[in-house]
């Protein structure tokens, strides 16, 4: 078939790029034809909270990457729809995650499907935004009016759908596993690469660093006098995109500077098995939720997870199997991460991982995306 995913890709950095990059190669293993259209402008400098939306590694060199479309120039979404249209591809896939997105994609969308020929499939990451703003229930209605059928990839957003459209097809599968981060290194040598202390226990924190992530909690699990005073430290990877001062106050005040790691920049894709091999326990403490790609890079690395009880995180972290479900409090947190280390956890939640893993394919999910093209 012939493919064209539009979004995220090289030179952008960041999970969304690495996803389309991911399901762009898994439609060349099926020996389909692909190109990935993705934004010579994502986000206004304005709007953008991060130090750089650019990668420093080279492009992937098997993928077709089109570097055109430009999120706030109306002209470029007439420019790029007639262009889309007129090559007619079979399937168009749009991964939506923000309705600031929705004029520009709904446009796009909108232009291609007057050509009477290509099927618009949305994989879905929210519909409904963990950061919520005015206007975002028109964007999201004028995008899913341009869409033909859909992918959630949780429960909650498969749910939040039926708010914007009860009739299209829509199918749920999960995030797939993130297996283009490299392979595993041994524990000892990753801490030692990331010159941390090889006599201490880690646990991570990973991810851009937003307030529904709730890093606080998980600094107030740390402040509690059992975690304190034990030989376990708290890597933070990740960059600021809200609040440093805030977190950076309550380290302070919570007196935790000896037991937490700040790594707190934007972690390269050539780094990020690092992290996961020197930590023992993955933890994301979220606030709320929808699904998360750190948890298919936990399974893709074998690392147990603790998550939170919010959104689709325990669809895909089965509860005192391959880790914790607990509630966003500091005391639920902190209990789990404790009872990991008391009970010595960590062997019999790999051993889970290494089957539960197996369900997260990405062939499933260009399989899917597939079965709902051909639906008339």
């Amino acid at each position: 078939m012939k493919v064209v995913i539009l979004g995220s890709a090289h030179p952008l950095r960041g999970g969304l790029a690495a996803y389309n990059e991911r399901l762009a190669t898994e439609f060349l293993r099926e020996k389909d034809e692909v190109s990935i259209e993705t934004f010579s402008l994502q986000y206004p400098e304005f709007l953008f909270p991060g130090t750089t939306q650019y990668s420093s590694l080279p492009a992937p060199s098997q993928l077709t990457i089109h570097v055109s479309v430009n999120s706030i120039n109306p002209l470029n979404w007439l420019r790029i729809g007639w262009k889309l249209r007129k090559q007619k591809p079979d399937i168009l896939v749009v991964k939506f995650w923000l309705p600031f997105m929705a004029p520009c994609l709904g446009t796009i969308c909108r232009i291609v499907k007057g050509n009477k020929h290509t099927k618009i499939i949305s994989i879905l990451d929210n519909i409904i935004p963990h950061e919520k703003r005015m206007g975002d229930t028109f964007f999201t209605q004028y995008f899913v009016n341009s869409v033909d059928a859909f992918i959630a990839m949780s429960d909650a957003v498969y749910n939040d759908l039926s708010v914007f459209d009860k009739i299209k097809p829509r199918l749920l599968n999960p995030h797939p596993l993130f297996d283009n981060y490299g392979k595993a290194i041994v524990k000892q040598d990753a801490i030692q690469q990331l010159q941390l202390n090889p006599t201490k226990k880690y646990i991570l924190f990973f991810g851009l660093i937003r307030d529904y992530k709730g890093l606080d909690i998980l600094l107030k699990a740390m402040a509690t006098d059992a975690l304190r005073n034990s030989d376990i430290q708290l890597i933070v990877a990740g960059e600021y995109y809200s609040n440093k001062e805030e977190y950076e106050k309550l380290l302070n005040d919570l007196k935790l500077t000896d037991k937490v790691e700040l790594h707190t920049r934007f972690i390269p894709d050539n780094e990020v098995g690092l992290y996961f091999c020197a930590a023992d326990l993955v933890v994301q403490p979220y606030k709320h939720a929808t699904q998360s790609g750190v948890t298919q890079i936990c399974y893709h690395f074998n690392k147990p997870m603790l998550v939170t009880n919010v959104g689709g995180l325990p669809e895909i972290v089965p509860n005192n199997k391959v880790g914790y479900v607990v509630e966003p409090n500091e005391t639920a947190v902190a209990n789990a991460i404790l009872a990991f280390y008391n009970n010595n956890k960590e062997p019999e939640f790999v051993q889970h991982i290494l089957e539960e893993k197996k369900k997260y394919s990405w062939k499933v999910m260009v399989d899917k995306v597939k079965h709902l093209a051909s639906v008339r």
